[in-house]
């Protein structure tokens, strides 16, 4: 599944991301610095109504946000050297918590994700548009 849109749009293509995406948990969001992913994840969370303040994990490593649905935990691994480190950072507690997660730089440690992950990649299309593109678990 594929995606473009621009900041006008992004409310619209959460929407849709959610009705894709069904009842997985877990999103790993790839992309490049400064290609969107966290501007993304705090459109999908204003779309579930999420209650918290939604904000950038880059220093805390996860933030958990509460919705009507229960919890997300929005989890950034930049700043992570292995799979150990999230580990010890409590990252794949959250992973397997059973409530959504949205992890962003998962190649930083890749070997903890659920077999059933979906894999997101955020990319600039042009200045203003950027694609998402779903892998074929969704």
């Amino acid at each position: 599944m594929e995606w473009n849109f621009d900041l006008a749009h992004i409310l619209e293509t959460a929407k849709k991301f959610w009705q894709h995406a069904g009842d997985k948990k877990v999103f790993a969001f790839y992309g490049n610095m400064g290609a969107g992913k966290t501007t993304f994840i705090h459109a999908l969370c204003d779309e579930i109504k999420v209650s918290s303040r939604v904000g950038s994990p880059t220093f805390s490593i996860i933030n958990e946000y509460v919705y009507p649905g229960g919890k997300i935990f929005h989890i950034d691994l930049y700043r992570l050297k292995d799979e150990e480190e999230a580990i010890r950072s409590g990252v794949e507690d959250c992973l397997y918590s059973g409530e959504i997660c949205m992890v962003e730089w998962p190649e930083k440690a890749a070997g903890i994700f659920p077999d059933d992950v979906v894999k997101v990649t955020i990319e600039a299309a042009d200045g203003n548009t950027r694609r998402i593109i779903l892998n074929d678990e969704c």
